[in-house]
Protein backbone atom coordinates (compact mmCIF):
# COMPACT_ATOMS: atom_id res chain seq x y z
CA UNK A 1 0.00 0.00 0.00
CA UNK A 2 1.45 3.37 -1.01
CA UNK A 3 0.91 6.62 0.79
CA UNK A 4 -1.47 8.75 -1.32
CA UNK A 5 0.06 11.68 -3.16
CA UNK A 6 -2.87 14.01 -2.35
CA UNK A 7 -5.32 12.90 0.34
CA UNK A 8 -4.67 12.62 3.26
CA UNK A 9 -1.33 14.25 2.50
CA UNK A 10 -2.79 17.20 0.64
CA UNK A 11 -0.72 19.45 -1.62
CA UNK A 12 2.87 20.06 -0.57
CA UNK A 13 3.26 23.64 0.71
CA UNK A 14 6.68 25.05 1.57
CA UNK A 15 6.87 28.34 3.48
CA UNK A 16 8.10 31.45 1.66
CA UNK A 17 8.34 29.57 -1.65
CA UNK A 18 9.11 31.88 -4.55
CA UNK A 19 7.43 31.48 -7.93
CA UNK A 20 10.22 31.61 -10.55
CA UNK A 21 9.71 31.25 -14.27
CA UNK A 22 8.34 27.79 -15.01
CA UNK A 23 10.20 25.26 -17.15
CA UNK A 24 9.77 21.55 -17.83
CA UNK A 25 12.72 19.32 -16.88
CA UNK A 26 13.35 15.61 -16.59
CA UNK A 27 15.34 14.21 -13.67
CA UNK A 28 16.98 10.78 -13.66
CA UNK A 29 17.26 9.93 -9.96
CA UNK A 30 18.81 6.92 -8.29
CA UNK A 31 16.24 6.09 -5.59
CA UNK A 32 16.11 3.28 -3.03
CA UNK A 33 13.68 0.45 -3.66
CA UNK A 34 10.08 1.48 -3.06
CA UNK A 35 10.69 5.24 -2.79
CA UNK A 36 8.67 7.29 -5.30
CA UNK A 37 8.91 10.99 -6.11
CA UNK A 38 5.49 12.64 -6.27
CA UNK A 39 6.44 16.30 -6.64
CA UNK A 40 9.42 18.63 -7.10
CA UNK A 41 9.91 22.17 -5.87
CA UNK A 42 12.82 24.59 -6.12
CA UNK A 43 13.49 26.40 -2.85
CA UNK A 44 16.04 29.22 -3.28
CA UNK A 45 19.38 27.43 -3.83
CA UNK A 46 18.07 24.02 -2.78
CA UNK A 47 15.74 21.32 -4.11
CA UNK A 48 12.77 19.60 -2.46
CA UNK A 49 11.36 16.25 -3.54
CA UNK A 50 8.05 15.03 -2.13
CA UNK A 51 8.48 11.29 -1.63
CA UNK A 52 6.29 8.34 -0.70
CA UNK A 53 7.09 4.74 0.18
CA UNK A 54 5.20 1.46 0.74
CA UNK A 55 3.30 1.60 4.02
CA UNK A 56 3.22 -1.43 6.34
CA UNK A 57 0.13 -3.57 6.68
CA UNK A 58 0.99 -4.47 10.30
CA UNK A 59 2.88 -2.60 13.03
CA UNK A 60 4.39 -3.51 16.39
CA UNK A 61 3.93 -1.19 19.36
CA UNK A 62 7.21 0.01 20.84
CA UNK A 63 5.66 0.23 24.32
CA UNK A 64 3.61 -2.94 24.86
CA UNK A 65 4.90 -5.05 21.97
CA UNK A 66 1.45 -5.69 20.55
CA UNK A 67 1.45 -6.52 16.83
CA UNK A 68 -1.66 -5.84 14.84
CA UNK A 69 -3.08 -4.24 11.72
CA UNK A 70 -1.65 -0.82 10.96
CA UNK A 71 -3.91 2.00 12.21
CA UNK A 72 -2.43 5.00 10.44
CA UNK A 73 -3.06 8.64 11.29
CA UNK A 74 -1.70 11.65 9.40
CA UNK A 75 -0.82 15.10 10.66
CA UNK A 76 -1.06 18.28 8.64
CA UNK A 77 2.72 18.59 8.81
CA UNK A 78 5.67 17.80 6.57
CA UNK A 79 9.28 17.04 7.44
CA UNK A 80 12.40 17.47 5.33
CA UNK A 81 15.53 15.32 5.51
CA UNK A 82 18.82 15.94 3.72
CA UNK A 83 19.70 13.64 0.83
CA UNK A 84 22.42 13.59 -1.83
CA UNK A 85 23.07 16.90 -3.56
CA UNK A 86 21.33 17.64 -6.83
CA UNK A 87 23.33 19.70 -9.36
CA UNK A 88 25.85 20.48 -6.59
CA UNK A 89 23.10 22.01 -4.47
CA UNK A 90 21.43 20.65 -1.31
CA UNK A 91 18.50 18.33 -1.92
CA UNK A 92 15.84 17.44 0.66
CA UNK A 93 13.24 14.69 0.76
CA UNK A 94 9.92 15.99 2.07
CA UNK A 95 7.27 13.64 3.45
CA UNK A 96 4.02 13.77 5.38
CA UNK A 97 4.25 12.93 9.08
CA UNK A 98 2.34 9.74 9.87
CA UNK A 99 1.65 7.71 13.02
CA UNK A 100 0.46 4.26 14.04
CA UNK A 101 -1.92 4.01 17.01
CA UNK A 102 -1.68 0.77 18.97
CA UNK A 103 -4.99 -1.03 19.32
CA UNK A 104 -3.99 -2.45 22.73
CA UNK A 105 -2.53 0.49 24.68
CA UNK A 106 -3.63 3.35 22.38
CA UNK A 107 -0.10 4.70 22.23
CA UNK A 108 0.72 6.69 19.11
CA UNK A 109 4.17 6.17 17.61
CA UNK A 110 5.86 7.84 14.69
CA UNK A 111 5.79 6.00 11.37
CA UNK A 112 9.49 5.87 10.54
CA UNK A 113 10.42 6.10 6.85
CA UNK A 114 12.67 3.27 5.68
CA UNK A 115 15.33 5.66 4.35
CA UNK A 116 16.42 7.30 7.64
CA UNK A 117 17.27 6.60 11.27
CA UNK A 118 15.08 7.68 14.18
CA UNK A 119 15.73 11.22 15.43
CA UNK A 120 17.88 12.22 12.44
CA UNK A 121 17.35 14.75 9.68
CA UNK A 122 19.25 12.99 6.87
CA UNK A 123 18.97 9.81 4.86
CA UNK A 124 21.13 6.70 5.02
CA UNK A 125 22.52 7.66 1.62
CA UNK A 126 23.63 11.03 2.94
CA UNK A 127 25.43 9.27 5.81
CA UNK A 128 27.41 7.16 3.34
CA UNK A 129 28.23 10.26 1.30
CA UNK A 130 29.60 12.04 4.37
CA UNK A 131 31.79 9.09 5.32
CA UNK A 132 33.24 8.82 1.81
CA UNK A 133 34.07 12.54 1.80
CA UNK A 134 36.12 12.02 4.97
CA UNK A 135 38.74 10.08 2.98
CA UNK A 136 41.67 12.50 2.90
CA UNK A 137 39.70 15.20 4.79
CA UNK A 138 38.65 16.05 8.36
CA UNK A 139 35.34 16.66 10.09
CA UNK A 140 35.71 20.42 9.80
CA UNK A 141 36.53 20.33 6.08
CA UNK A 142 33.60 18.06 5.23
CA UNK A 143 31.27 20.15 7.40
CA UNK A 144 32.23 23.35 5.55
CA UNK A 145 31.79 21.64 2.18
CA UNK A 146 28.28 20.35 2.96
CA UNK A 147 27.08 23.27 5.08
CA UNK A 148 26.52 21.18 8.22
CA UNK A 149 28.15 21.17 11.64
CA UNK A 150 31.28 19.21 12.51
CA UNK A 151 29.31 17.60 15.34
CA UNK A 152 26.86 16.20 12.78
CA UNK A 153 29.74 14.71 10.78
CA UNK A 154 31.17 13.08 13.91
CA UNK A 155 27.76 11.75 14.92
CA UNK A 156 27.29 10.17 11.48
CA UNK A 157 30.65 8.41 11.79
CA UNK A 158 29.65 7.10 15.22
CA UNK A 159 26.40 5.78 13.75
CA UNK A 160 28.35 3.96 11.06
CA UNK A 161 30.77 2.45 13.59
CA UNK A 162 27.96 1.32 15.89
CA UNK A 163 25.89 -0.03 13.02
CA UNK A 164 26.46 -3.76 13.33
CA UNK A 165 23.87 -4.85 10.77
CA UNK A 166 24.93 -7.91 8.81
CA UNK A 167 25.88 -7.64 5.17
CA UNK A 168 23.45 -9.31 2.79
CA UNK A 169 24.97 -12.78 2.22
CA UNK A 170 23.72 -12.77 -1.38
CA UNK A 171 25.52 -9.57 -2.25
CA UNK A 172 28.50 -9.96 -4.60
CA UNK A 173 31.70 -7.97 -4.10
CA UNK A 174 34.35 -7.90 -6.83
CA UNK A 175 36.33 -4.79 -5.87
CA UNK A 176 36.89 -3.38 -2.38
CA UNK A 177 38.62 -0.32 -0.99
CA UNK A 178 40.12 0.14 2.49
CA UNK A 179 40.87 3.68 3.65
CA UNK A 180 41.59 5.48 6.88
CA UNK A 181 39.59 8.45 8.12
CA UNK A 182 41.18 11.24 10.17
CA UNK A 183 38.29 12.75 12.05
CA UNK A 184 40.02 15.77 13.61
CA UNK A 185 43.25 17.64 12.95
CA UNK A 186 46.00 17.15 15.53
CA UNK A 187 43.88 14.53 17.29
CA UNK A 188 44.47 10.81 17.18
CA UNK A 189 40.90 10.01 16.18
CA UNK A 190 40.91 7.57 13.29
CA UNK A 191 38.52 5.12 11.69
CA UNK A 192 38.88 2.49 8.96
CA UNK A 193 36.41 2.45 6.08
CA UNK A 194 35.55 -0.54 3.86
CA UNK A 195 33.95 0.52 0.57
CA UNK A 196 32.31 -1.55 -2.17
CA UNK A 197 33.88 -0.39 -5.46
CA UNK A 198 32.28 -3.06 -7.65
CA UNK A 199 30.35 -0.30 -9.41
CA UNK A 200 32.79 2.65 -9.72
CA UNK A 201 29.94 5.07 -10.38
CA UNK A 202 28.18 4.08 -7.12
CA UNK A 203 30.68 3.35 -4.33
CA UNK A 204 28.96 2.19 -1.16
CA UNK A 205 30.10 2.00 2.44
CA UNK A 206 30.15 -1.57 3.74
CA UNK A 207 31.65 -1.24 7.22
CA UNK A 208 33.43 1.23 9.52
CA UNK A 209 35.69 0.37 12.49
CA UNK A 210 37.66 2.35 15.05
CA UNK A 211 41.40 2.77 14.54
CA UNK A 212 43.62 2.60 11.47
CA UNK A 213 45.61 -0.56 12.11
CA UNK A 214 45.47 -4.11 10.83
CA UNK A 215 42.93 -5.12 13.48
CA UNK A 216 40.49 -2.45 12.29
CA UNK A 217 40.82 -3.62 8.68
CA UNK A 218 40.27 -7.24 9.75
CA UNK A 219 37.15 -6.20 11.66
CA UNK A 220 35.73 -4.56 8.54
CA UNK A 221 36.55 -7.52 6.31
CA UNK A 222 35.03 -9.83 8.91
CA UNK A 223 31.58 -8.40 8.08
CA UNK A 224 31.77 -10.33 4.80
CA UNK A 225 31.25 -14.08 4.61
CA UNK A 226 34.04 -16.38 3.52
CA UNK A 227 32.30 -16.96 0.18
CA UNK A 228 31.96 -13.21 -0.42
CA UNK A 229 35.64 -12.61 0.34
CA UNK A 230 36.62 -15.38 -2.08
CA UNK A 231 34.78 -13.58 -4.90
CA UNK A 232 36.78 -10.35 -4.52
CA UNK A 233 39.13 -9.85 -7.48
CA UNK A 234 40.93 -6.62 -6.52
CA UNK A 235 41.36 -4.43 -3.45
CA UNK A 236 42.59 -0.84 -3.18
CA UNK A 237 44.56 0.22 -0.13
CA UNK A 238 47.16 2.84 0.71
CA UNK A 239 50.88 2.06 0.51
CA UNK A 240 51.22 1.24 4.22
CA UNK A 241 51.68 -2.35 5.46
CA UNK A 242 48.69 -2.59 7.87
CA UNK A 243 45.80 -2.69 5.41
CA UNK A 244 47.78 -4.72 2.88
CA UNK A 245 48.46 -7.47 5.44
CA UNK A 246 44.79 -7.62 6.42
CA UNK A 247 43.69 -7.84 2.79
CA UNK A 248 46.22 -10.56 2.01
CA UNK A 249 44.97 -12.59 4.98
CA UNK A 250 41.24 -12.26 4.22
CA UNK A 251 41.09 -11.93 0.41
CA UNK A 252 42.90 -15.00 -0.95
CA UNK A 253 41.92 -14.54 -4.62
CA UNK A 254 42.30 -10.76 -4.87
CA UNK A 255 45.13 -8.66 -6.27
CA UNK A 256 46.31 -5.36 -4.81
CA UNK A 257 45.72 -2.15 -6.76
CA UNK A 258 47.51 0.98 -5.56
CA UNK A 259 45.28 4.00 -5.98
CA UNK A 260 46.66 6.85 -8.10
CA UNK A 261 45.91 9.25 -5.25
CA UNK A 262 48.30 7.43 -2.93
CA UNK A 263 51.03 7.26 -5.61
CA UNK A 264 50.76 11.01 -6.20
CA UNK A 265 50.76 11.61 -2.45
CA UNK A 266 54.00 9.65 -1.98
CA UNK A 267 55.62 11.46 -4.91
CA UNK A 268 54.68 14.85 -3.46
CA UNK A 269 56.02 13.84 -0.04
CA UNK A 270 59.43 13.01 -1.54
CA UNK A 271 59.58 16.26 -3.51
CA UNK A 272 58.52 18.25 -0.46
CA UNK A 273 61.21 16.59 1.69
CA UNK A 274 63.90 17.55 -0.83
CA UNK A 275 62.59 21.11 -0.96
CA UNK A 276 62.73 21.49 2.80
CA UNK A 277 66.43 20.58 2.86
CA UNK A 278 67.21 23.88 1.13
CA UNK A 279 64.52 26.10 2.57
CA UNK A 280 65.81 28.06 5.56
CA UNK A 281 62.40 29.44 6.41
CA UNK A 282 60.97 25.98 7.08
CA UNK A 283 63.65 24.38 9.24
CA UNK A 284 65.35 27.56 10.53
CA UNK A 285 68.42 27.06 8.40
CA UNK A 286 69.31 25.37 5.17
CA UNK A 287 70.96 21.98 5.08
CA UNK A 288 74.64 22.60 4.45
CA UNK A 289 74.95 19.37 2.51
CA UNK A 290 72.22 20.33 0.04
CA UNK A 291 69.73 17.99 -1.53
CA UNK A 292 71.07 14.57 -2.39
CA UNK A 293 71.69 14.15 -6.10
CA UNK A 294 70.45 17.67 -6.95
CA UNK A 295 72.96 20.36 -8.05
CA UNK A 296 73.01 23.48 -5.88
CA UNK A 297 72.12 25.69 -8.84
CA UNK A 298 68.99 23.62 -9.51
CA UNK A 299 67.41 24.16 -6.10
CA UNK A 300 67.46 27.94 -6.06
CA UNK A 301 70.62 28.63 -3.98
CA UNK A 302 72.51 31.47 -5.67
CA UNK A 303 76.27 31.00 -6.20
CA UNK A 304 78.77 33.07 -4.21
CA UNK A 305 80.01 36.28 -5.90
CA UNK A 306 83.51 36.06 -7.43
CA UNK A 307 86.51 37.62 -5.73
CA UNK A 308 88.05 37.33 -2.25
CA UNK A 309 85.72 37.58 0.68
CA UNK A 310 87.14 37.08 4.13
CA UNK A 311 83.69 37.11 5.80
CA UNK A 312 85.15 38.94 8.82
CA UNK A 313 88.18 36.70 9.11
CA UNK A 314 90.75 39.54 8.51
CA UNK A 315 92.80 40.98 11.35
CA UNK A 316 91.65 44.19 12.99
CA UNK A 317 92.86 47.25 11.13
CA UNK A 318 93.84 45.23 8.07
CA UNK A 319 92.41 45.57 4.59
CA UNK A 320 89.85 42.99 3.68
CA UNK A 321 90.65 43.22 -0.02
CA UNK A 322 93.98 44.15 -1.51
CA UNK A 323 93.87 47.45 -3.50
CA UNK A 324 94.07 47.03 -7.23
CA UNK A 325 97.24 48.20 -8.97
CA UNK A 326 97.06 51.63 -10.60
CA UNK A 327 98.05 50.29 -13.98
CA UNK A 328 95.26 47.73 -13.79
CA UNK A 329 92.71 50.51 -13.37
CA UNK A 330 93.54 52.03 -16.80
CA UNK A 331 91.78 50.46 -19.73
CA UNK A 332 93.99 49.13 -22.44
CA UNK A 333 93.75 50.56 -25.88
CA UNK A 334 91.12 48.93 -27.99
CA UNK A 335 88.97 48.09 -25.02
CA UNK A 336 86.22 50.31 -26.45
CA UNK A 337 84.71 49.98 -29.85
CA UNK A 338 86.11 52.44 -32.35
CA UNK A 339 82.74 53.89 -33.39
CA UNK A 340 81.77 54.94 -29.85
Amino acid sequence: MLAPATSPWGPLVLPDAKEPAMASITLDLDLPDGVTVEDYRRQDDAHALQVTWPLPDRCTCQRCGHTGPARLEWKDEVRAVRDLDLWNQPCFWVYQVGYHRCQSCQRRQHLLPPFKRPETSYTYRFEGHVVRLLIGSTEEEVARRLGISAETVGRIVQYQIADAKAVDPGRVFTDLGIDELSLKKRHKLYATLLTDLSDPARPRVVAVAKGKDEAAALECLGKLSEAQRAQVKTYRVDMGPAFAKAAQARLPNAKAVVDRFHVAQKFNDVIDAERKKNHAGVQEGADAEGAEGVPVADVGVPPRPPGPDGRGAGAAGGAVRAPAAAEDAVRAEGALQGDL
